[in-house]
């Protein structure tokens, strides 16, 4: 295997604050540095020029890569301009090659996409929607092999979205989906088109993300708390700041029937009835979660406030999956920490606002642990959190049977990509 290649990665920017995009990043990182050791790999984010890091490796070998800006934005005349760059894409190999950027890509094995896990869609709104789907239109036009690593594929509810989603997967050379229902959709996107040789299912890449011990950073008390697990079981929840801080926008856009804030405040006062129990309240995404916490935290009766404490802002990505590990049962907007959860075998309940949550946890044989805040009521939702951590002790017996397995999957699904990877070029 000829390992001195160059790949360009998109998608999963390790500055967003997003501990889930940061885990996919880290996810591919690790399968690139094992896979290629001498590789050059270029990870785009949302910073200006180009920056050289280096990391150390769960093997323990250190690992150099580059981080280069691309982003969003009417600052037309910065080459880290996504519309510029695609401009520059359509003027042939020549002139095209004339970007610094686009030079740099035209010298690639391959480009890689995660597209943050869940963002190929238009449910985001459309400047998130271009941010995500130009990279994507920029390697097909520049004849780059392109990879769409595991991910969501839509929804797309406006015509032209989802002529262009279909586009840019019909000019990637290998796309997986990460889990059944989302590959049924990339199915129905593709229709004719579609050729199990190149589309494929798999499971999200973060299952095999490692955990950190973060020492020291989660404060004393939370470590205390730790130490008394048997006698106080800990619960976790995250709360979404996308929601929480803006109601009323997020019940517009994603249709919710719940009222969120309500939901949680009544199942925090119910579930903590129970003297025994500790609460922890656990941002996956900084500020917005931090805040969105604290917003929750701040309505609650002040004779809780000794049993509630929120997780440090400053943790990273395995840092908070060893902390959720710890919790004898957690509960997540962010799909990403329940991924988090769900990895090492703590029993989860998703309160999920969109479609992509079902198949993940279908994947882990627990799909009746997603609660739908669009087709349910608050009290409704409360009831249901309330059943899961009850019944928590026979969801932890099915994902002590199924996360083996899917995290295997995972494990033998990069060694697949990198297998079509070297078949490409």
């Amino acid at each position: 295997m000829n390992s001195r290649k160059a790949f360009a990665f998109f998608g999963a920017a390790p500055d967003t604050g997003n501990r889930g995009v940061s885990a996919l990043f880290r996810c591919v990182v690790e399968g690139v540095g094992g896979a290629w050791p001498d590789s050059s790999l270029s990870v785009f984010d949302n910073g200006r020029g180009l920056r050289e890091e280096s990391t150390v490796l769960e093997s323990g070998k250190g690992y150099r890569y580059a981080r280069i800006g691309a982003r969003g934005g009417k600052r037309y005349y910065l080459p880290e301009n996504l519309a510029t760059m695609d401009a520059c894409s359509r003027l042939g190999p020549a002139l095209g090659g004339l970007h610094p950027i686009i030079r740099k890509l035209d010298r690639c094995a391959a480009v890689l996409d995660v597209s943050g896990g869940d963002s190929f869609s238009d449910i985001y709104g459309a400047k998130r929607f271009w941010l995500i789907v130009r990279p994507k239109l920029i390697a097909s036009r520049r004849g780059i092999p392109l990879v769409l690593l595991p991910q969501t594929y839509g929804p797309f509810r406006g015509s032209r979205e989802r002529s262009v989603a279909r586009e840019a997967v019909l000019g990637a050379n290998i796309a997986w989906a990460r889990d059944r229902y989302s590959f049924d959709e990339l199915k129905e996107l593709l229709g004719s088109d579609f050729d199990a040789s190149r589309h494929r299912e798999g499971v999200d890449m973060a299952f095999n993300l490692g955990k950190l011990d973060p020492g020291q950073k989660v404060g004393p008390e939370i470590r205390a708390w730790l130490k008394q697990k048997a006698e106080h079981p800990i619960l976790g929840v995250n709360v979404s700041g996308l929601i929480a801080l803006d109601p009323a926008e997020a019940t517009r856009r994603f249709g919710l029937r719940a009222n969120y804030m309500e939901m949680l405040d009544r199942f925090i006062r119910r579930v903590m009835e129970d003297g025994e129990l500790r609460l922890l309240l656990v941002p996956h995404v900084m500020p917005l979660d931090t805040e969105g916490c604290q917003r929750v935290l701040d309505a609650l009766p002040s004779t809780l406030a000794s049993r509630i404490r929120i997780s440090p802002s400053t943790l990273d990505e395995r840092e908070v999956k060893w902390l959720i590990s710890q919790t004898d049962w957690f509960s997540g907007t962010r799909m990403h920490s329940t991924i988090a959860a769900l990895s090492t075998q703590v029993p989860t309940a998703a309160v999920a606002y969109s479609d992509k949550t079902r198949g993940v946890f279908a994947s882990c044989g627990v799909e009746d642990q997603v609660i739908d805040p669009r087709r349910l009521g608050t009290q409704d939702v409360v009831d249901a959190l309330l059943e899961s951590f009850q019944n928590r002790a026979r969801t932890q017996e099915v994902l002590s049977t199924s996360i083996p397995a899917v995290k295997a999957r995972a494990t033998e699904q990069f060694a697949r990509i990198v297998e079509m990877v070297e078949a490409l070029r």
